[in-house]
C-alpha cells in the first residue's frame, strides 16, 4: 500500500516538474528534465546521507516508467487545455505530503535518531521543488519565500515519528501524517497565509 502510495506521490512530483517548465516556457526535454528532477532529488539526497548503495531509483523501472509516463502524459495534456498556476500548487502539495512521509519512514528503518529523521523526512519533502525551481530560474525558490511549505513538511514528519514511536500501525500512520501535510499546505494557500520574514522586515519591501 505504501508503496502504491509513494508512486503516486513520484507521479504528483513529475507532473509538477513538467507544469512548472510549462509556466516557464521550456522545451519537451526541459520538461521531462524537471519532472526527473522534482521526483527523485529529495530521495536521492536522502539515499546519499545514509549511505545506501545502489540509489533507489536505479534498479526501480516501475519508478523511472512511472515518472516518464506522468512526464509525457502531463506534456500532451497541456497542449489541449490550460491549467492555472493552482494546480501547480495542489498537485505539489500532493508530492509534498507523500515523499516526506517516506523519508520519515525510510530514515527510521535506517536506525537514525529522532531527530535525523525529522530532517531527512522534509530534505525528502522539499528538496525536488528546491531543485525544480533553481532550473526554472525561479529565484528564491517557492521554500524560500515565507511559504508555508517545510513547515508542512514538519508537521508531518514529527506526527508519523511520534504515531510510529506509539506503535500506530503504518498505513495509518501514514495516512494521519500525508493528510496533515496537504491540508497545512493547501490551508496556508487557500487563507493565504505566510511566515513572517527575518528582523520583523514587511512583505513586499
Amino acid at each position: 500500500m505504501l508503496h502504491v502510495l509513494y508512486l503516486v506521490g513520484i507521479a504528483a512530483f513529475a507532473a509538477s516538474g513538467v507544469l512548472a517548465a510549462h509556466r516557464a516556457r521550456l522545451d519537451p526535454f526541459g520538461g521531462l528534465v524537471l519532472a526527473f528532477a522534482a521526483s527523485i532529488s529529495g530521495g536521492t539526497l536522502r539515499d546519499l546521507i545514509l549511505g545506501r548503495q545502489p540509489l533507489y531509483w536505479t534498479h526501480d523501472w516501475v519508478l523511472l516508467a512511472v515518472i516518464t509516463g506522468t512526464a509525457l502524459a502531463t506534456m500532451v495534456y497541456l497542449r489541449y487545455r490550460h491549467l492555472p498556476h493552482r494546480s501547480l500548487m495542489t498537485v505539489d502539495a500532493v508530492g509534498l505530503a507523500v515523499v516526506t512521509v517516506i523519508g520519515a519512514r525510510a530514515a527510521i528503518h535506517a536506525g537514525v535518531t529522532p531527530f535525523a529523521v525529522i530532517i531527512l523526512a522534509v530534505m525528502t519533502g522539499v528538496t525536488g521543488e528546491v531543485v525544480r525551481d533553481v532550473l526554472c530560474g525561479e529565484f528564491p525558490p517557492l521554500l524560500l519565500r515565507e511559504e508555508v511549505y517545510a513547515t508542512a513538511a514538519l508537521a508531518g514528519a514529527v506526527t508519523y515519528l511520534l504515531l510510529d514511536r506509539l506503535g500506530a500501525g503504518a498505513t495509518a500512520a501514514a495516512a494521519v501524517s500525508m493528510g496533515l501535510v496537504f491540508a497545512v499546505r493547501m490551508g496556508a494557500l487557500h487563507f493565504d497565509l505566510h511566515l513572517p520574514r527575518l528582523l520583523g522586515a514587511r512583505r513586499g519591501a
